[in-house]
């Protein structure tokens, strides 16, 4: 919802295995030969949503990411898929089925799949459940840290750019054998836009 300004950056043309950075490189191969960006946009476009591409094969919505969101909340209804908002888990056990213990109900399932993202953005609701539900059933956890971060400076460094606040252009940005070549915008912290956010993975 609010990716892309509001305008949702949905998919990106150029999707592919070698595009990202993994602990276990095989995983985006067998997510994506299960699911690929021409799947989506063949559903964006069933939808009759308009879209355009920006840099880098950025796939972008021409009105409101509101309408992915309508898109997708009418696949859950066709397939009759049960939406319960406001519903906080109270808990959940695993007795050969999974037990979800909720506030006003409890629901038994076979599988049970967490798909909640991470703890980055609080204000948008991000918090670190999906990581307790993973420790509650023993699965590993990788340590978390900042991903996709603009670059602050010290005060003495940033006198130097400090005056360069607000200049973008396009850059290439490495480290060690990985490279971005994208936009790049001196701020009154220190650097940012997609190329130094990409990097700081």
């Amino acid at each position: 919802r609010i990716s892309g300004g509001g305008k949702c950056n949905f998919t990106n043309l150029n999707i592919a295995r070698e595009n990202f950075l993994s602990g276990n490189p095989k995983f985006a191969t067998s997510a994506l030969s299960r699911y690929t960006q021409h799947d989506f946009i063949r559903l964006v476009e069933s939808a009759n949503i308009s879209y355009h591409e920006k840099t880098l094969g950025q796939l972008f919505c021409d009105g409101s990411s509101n309408q992915i969101i309508k898109m997708l909340i009418n696949k859950m209804v066709e397939s009759n898929v049960q939406l319960r908002l406001n519903s906080k888990i109270k808990s959940i056990n695993y007795e050969g089925d999974f037990k979800l213990f909720l506030e006003n109900c409890n629901i038994t399932s076979r599988a049970l799949v967490v798909a909640c993202g991470g703890k980055s953005i609080p204000k948008i609701g991000a918090t670190n459940l999906g990581y307790l539900i993973a420790k509650k059933f023993g699965l590993n956890i990788k340590e978390t840290r900042p991903g996709l971060v603009p670059l602050t400076f010290k005060s003495c460094d940033l006198q130097r750019t400090k005056p360069l606040a607000g200049i973008s252009l396009n850059a290439q940005v490495s480290v060690e054998k990985i490279s971005f070549n994208e936009g790049f915008l001196f701020t009154h912290r220190g650097l940012s836009g997609p190329s130094i956010l990409q990097i700081s993975s």
